[in-house]
C-alpha cells in the first residue's frame, strides 16, 4: 500500500474515531480515583431507601463501579461530551446509609448536578463545601436533622439553581436564602419555625409547605415578580394577605391553606391574569364570593372552611371563571343564589357546596360533573328526573337536606360510573326504585333517615361493589334479606330503626357476608333466637388478619377529592355519628327487638369484634363464659334480658372493655373486681337484686364468687328455698288454726286432739336430760 493511502486510511479512522459516540474522552483520572475513594468512604444499607417506589428503583449502584471501566460508563454518572468531567452523579435510592461525613473532599470540580435523594442521610454531606460549581442538589427524602450548616451558605454561592431539601427533618430559622441564581426551592415538610424566609427575586418555584413557619407573609415577597409557585400551606401564618400581592403578575399556583390567615382577599389580585389555580382553604379568611378576580385561566379554586358569606351570583361566576373546573366551597357562610340557574350549562368536574346556608330549588349538576355535593343545606323541593343526565357522576351527596318527593326511578341506574349516592336526612318518601342494573359500580347508598316504605329491592344484589348500605330509619318492611350476603364486597349494613320482622333463619354451610364488620339490626321487630348461623358466617369479625393493610377509615378517593362514609351507632352507649369508619371497627347491634333464648356460645369466636349490644331482648339463661375470648371488645351492653345465674370471671379478660351494662336482668353472686372491672360504677348492675360486692354497698358471704351460680344452680336454690318457705308457711298456719280451735272450742275433735299433744309434749319436756341426750347420742 503507498504511502499516501497509508495517510488517507489514518485519517478516515481518526474521523470516524472522533465522530462516534464511543469515542467521546475518558474520565479523567483524578475523577475517577475520587468517585471510588467516595464508594469506598460510604457504607451501604440496604435499608437505606426507604422512600423509593416504582419509579425509582433501589439497589447499590456504587457496587458496580469498577477502576477498570471508564467511570462515565458508571451507573449514576453523567460525563462532559467533549471534555469528560464528570458533571452529575444520580444516586437516589442508593444504599448509601448513615455515611459520607468525613472532611474528605469529592474533587469533582465541573459537577452541576448531585441528587441524594432516599439514601438515609442524617447530616448534610460534608464534601459538598468542595463543590464550587453546582446548579442543581437534591437532598430530599432523608433524615437529615438540625439547623441548616452555616458552611453550607457558602456552598455553590454564585452558582446554585435548584435547591431540594423536602422530606427530612430539618429544624431551626432561616433568615434569607442567599443564592443568586436560585430558581426552584423546594422546603417541604421539615420542622422549620420563625418568620417565612423569603427567596431572592430569582425564584420561580418555592415551597415552603408543612412545616410550622409563624408571622405575617411579609410584603417583600411581592417584589418575587418571577415567581409561578408559591406553595405556603400547612403553617401557622397569621395575619392578612399582603396589599401587593397583585405585583406577583406571573404567579400560575398560589396554595395558602391549612393556616391561620384572615381578613378579605386583597382586590390586587386581579392583575394576576395567569393564575390558574388558588387554594385559600381551611384559613380564617372573611370575605364575599370572589366574583371580582376575573381570572380567565382559573380552573381550580379552593375556598372551603372559612368564612366566606353572602350570596353567589351563578351567572357572573360562569363570566369571571369560563376556564373552572374544580369548585370547592364547603363549610362556610354563603346563602342562597342570586339566580334561578344550575351548573348544567358548566364544565365543572367537582362541585363542592356542602355545609353552607344555600336554600331553595334542587340544583343540577353538570353533565360532566364527576363528583357533586351540596350536603348539609336547606335545599328543597323533589329531585328532578334531569339528574340522570349526569352519566359521568362517580359521587353524589344531597344529604341532609329538606328534599322531598319520590326519587325518579333512573337514580338507581342511570350511569355506569356512580360509586356512593347518599340521599340520606332528608323528606323523602315511596318506595326505593327497584331497578338496580348489572355493571354498576355502587360502593356506598345511604337512604337513611327517610320515610322509604315497602320492601328492598331484590335488585340490591347486582350491587357486586358495596361497602356500605345504610337503610336506617325509614318505614320499610319486610324480612332480613339474607341474600345481601352473596355481596362479597359488603361491609356495613345498617338497618336500624325500620320494621323488619321475622326470624334470622340462616341455613348451616352456607358461606354469606364475608366481609361484614358492622351489622345493626335494632329497634326491629325480629324475633326468634339469635341468629347462630348467621354469626358462625362473620369471618370478617373473627380473622382481621385480612385487613392489617387496609388504609385507616373506609375512604373512598377521587380525583382532587374524596368521601367519607359515616354512620350512626349507638357507641358506647351514646348513639353518635362516626364521621369517618374506620375499617377495623366492628360492631353488632340487635337490641331492641324480640329475641328469645340463649346467648350463643358461638358469638364468643368473634375474637375482632369492638361493640356487642343485644339490650332490651327478651334473653334467658347465662351469659356464656365464651363472652371473656373477645379480647378487643369495647363495649359491651346485654341490659334489659331475663339473663340469670353469675357473671363469668373470663370477662375479666376483656381488658379493653370500657362500658359495661348488664343493668336489669337476673344475675346473683359476687361481682367481678379483676382488671378494670373494679372501675364500673353501679349503673351497670342496677336491677340485679342478687348481685353483690363493689360497687353496690351489699358484702358477699366469705367464699361467694362471681361464678358460684350458673343459671342450674339458680334454679334449684329457688325451687329449694321456695319448698322451704311453703313448708314453714304451712306450719305457722297449722299452729294457728289449732290455737284459735283451742280457743273457741270448735270443732271439738281438733280442739281434743291438741289438747292431748299438749299433755305428751309437757310430760316428754320433764324427762331427765340425760336421756335426752343419750337419745340424741344414739
Amino acid at each position: 500500500m503507498k504511502r499516501h493511502q497509508i495517510l488517507g486510511l489514518l485519517h478516515f479512522l481518526f474521523f470516524l474515531h472522533s465522530s462516534l459516540p464511543f469515542a467521546s474522552p475518558l474520565c479523567p483520572p483524578d475523577q475517577r480515583d475520587s468517585l471510588l475513594h467516595f464508594k469506598n468512604s460510604s457504607v451501604l444499607d440496604v435499608k437505606a431507601s426507604d422512600y423509593c417506589h416504582s419509579s425509582y428503583p433501589s439497589y447499590p449502584k456504587t457496587n458496580l463501579w469498577n477502576k477498570d471501566v471508564d467511570c462515565c460508563l458508571w451507573d449514576g454518572v453523567t460525563c462532559e461530551n467533549v471534555t469528560g468531567n464528570v458533571i452529575g452523579l444520580d444516586l437516589t435510592c442508593n444504599w448509601l446509609g448513615d455515611a459520607l461525613y468525613s472532611n474528605s473532599s469529592l474533587l469533582l470540580p465541573k459537577l452541576e448536578v448531585l441528587l441524594l435523594r432516599s439514601c438515609n442521610l442524617t447530616r448534610f454531606p460534608y464534601f459538598l463545601n468542595s463543590l464550587k460549581g453546582l446548579k442543581d442538589l437534591d437532598l430530599s427524602f432523608n433524615m437529615i436533622s438540625g439547623e441548616i450548616p452555616e458552611w453550607f451558605s457558602g456552598t455553590s454561592h454564585d452558582t446554585l439553581e435548584k435547591l431540594i431539601i423536602s422530606h427530612n427533618l430539618l429544624n431551626g430559622s432561616i433568615q434569607q436564602l442567599h443564592r443568586k441564581q436560585l430558581f426552584y426551592i423546594d422546603l417541604e415538610k421539615n420542622l422549620f419555625q420563625g418568620p417565612l424566609p423569603i427567596p431572592p427575586p430569582s425564584t420561580s418555584y418555592f415551597y415552603a409547605s408543612d412545616n410550622d413557619f409563624t408571622g405575617e407573609i411579609p410584603s417583600s415577597i411581592c417584589k418575587l415578580s418571577s415567581l409561578k409557585l408559591l406553595d405556603l400551606s400547612k403553617n401557622s401564618l397569621s395575619g392578612y394577605m399582603p396589599p401587593c400581592f397583585g405585583n406577583i403578575t406571573n404567579l400560575v399556583d398560589l396554595d395558602l391553606s391549612n393556616n391561620k390567615l384572615q381578613g378579605p382577599l386583597p382586590r390586587s389580585l386581579v392583575k394576576c391574569a395567569n393564575l390558574s389555580v388558588l387554594l385559600l382553604n381551611h384559613n380564617e379568611f372573611s370575605d364575599i364570593f370572589p366574583h371580582w378576580l376575573g381570572v380567565p385561566q382559573l380552573y381550580l379554586l379552593d375556598l372551603q372552611s372559612n368564612n366566606f358569606h353572602g350570596r353567589i351570583n351563578l351567572r357572573a361566576l360562569k363570566l369571571s371563571f369560563p376556564a373552572l373546573a374544580y369548585l370547592f366551597l364547603s363549610n362556610n357562610n354563603f346563602i342562597g343564589w342570586s339566580s334561578m340557574e344550575d351548573f348544567s350549562n358548566t364544565s365543572l368536574l367537582v362541585i363542592d357546596l356542602s355545609n353552607n346556608k344555600f336554600g331553595g330549588p334542587f340544583l343540577l349538576p353538570s353533565p360532566v360533573t364527576s363528583y357533586y355535593s351540596i350536603a348539609s343545606n336547606n335545599f328543597a323541593g323533589k329531585i328532578p328526573s334531569l339528574i340522570c343526565n349526569a352519566t359521568e357522576v362517580e359521587m353524589i351527596d344531597l344529604s341532609n337536606n329538606s328534599l322531598m318527593g319520590s326519587l325518579p326511578p333512573c337514580i338507581t341506574n342511570f350511569g355506569t360510573r356512580l360509586s356512593i349516592l347518599n340521599l340520606g336526612m332528608n323528606n323523602l318518601e315511596g318506595t326505593i326504585p327497584q331497578s338496580f342494573s348489572s355493571g354498576n359500580s355502587l360502593m356506598t347508598l345511604d337512604l337513611s333517615q327517610n320515610r322509604f316504605e315497602g320492601k328492598l329491592p331484590q335488585s340490591l344484589e347486582k350491587c357486586g361493589f358495596l361497602e356500605v348500605l345504610d337503610l336506617s330509619d325509614n318505614r320499610i318492611k319486610d324480612t332480613f334479606p339474607r341474600w345481601l350476603g352473596i355481596l362479597p364486597q359488603l361491609k356495613v349494613l345498617i338497618l336500624r330503626s325500620n320494621h323488619f320482622e321475622g326470624f334470622l333463619d340462616i341455613p348451616r354451610q352456607i358461606d354469606l357476608f364475608p366481609k361484614l364488620k358492622m351489622l345493626d339490626l335494632s329497634n326491629n321487630n325480629f324475633g326468634g333466637p339469635l341468629p347462630a348461623n348467621l354469626i358462625m358466617n362473620l369471618k370478617a369479625m373473627m380473622n382481621g388478619n385480612d385487613e392489617l393493610e387496609s388504609p385507616l377509615y373506609m375512604t373512598q378517593y377521587f380525583e382532587k377529592s374524596s368521601y367519607d362514609n359515616f354512620v350512626i351507632v349507638a357507641l358506647k352507649g351514646y348513639g353518635l355519628t362516626l364521621m369517618k369508619i374506620r375499617t377495623r371497627l366492628t360492631i353488632i347491634d340487635l337490641s331492641y327487638n324480640s329475641f328469645e333464648g340463649d346467648i350463643p356460645e358461638v358469638i364468643g369466636h368473634l375474637n375482632f369484634l369492638n361493640g356487642l349490644n343485644l339490650s332490651h331482648n327478651h334473653l334467658i339463661g347465662s351469659i356464656p363464659p365464651t363472652l371473656g375470648n373477645m379480647v378487643n371488645l369495647e363495649w359491651l351492653d346485654v341490659s334489659s334480658n331475663k339473663l340469670c345465674g353469675g357473671i363469668p370471671t373470663a370477662l375479666e379478660n376483656l381488658t379493653f372493655l370500657e362500658f359495661l351494662n348488664l343493668s336489669n336482668n337476673q344475675l346473683i353472686g359476687r361481682i367481678p373486681q379483676g382488671n378494670q372491672w373494679a372501675t364500673f360504677e353501679s349503673d351497670s348492675f342496677i336491677g340485679n337484686p342478687g348481685l353483690c360486692g363493689t360497687p353496690f354497698p351489699k358484702e358477699c358471704s366469705p367464699g361467694l364468687s362471681s361464678s358460684t351460680f350458673n343459671c342450674k344452680g339458680h334454679e334449684i336454690w329457688f325451687k329449694q328455698n321456695t319448698v322451704w318457705i311453703g313448708y314453714s308457711s304451712g306450719i305457722v298456719i297449722g299452729i294457728s288454726i289449732a290455737y284459735i280451735a283451742v280457743e273457741i272450742g270448735r270443732p271439738r275433735w281438733l280442739a281434743q286432739g291438741v289438747r292431748m299433744l299438749e299433755r305428751k309434749a309437757a310430760e316428754w319436756m320433764e324427762k331427765p336430760k340425760q336421756k335426752v341426750i343419750k337419745f340424741y347420742g344414739q
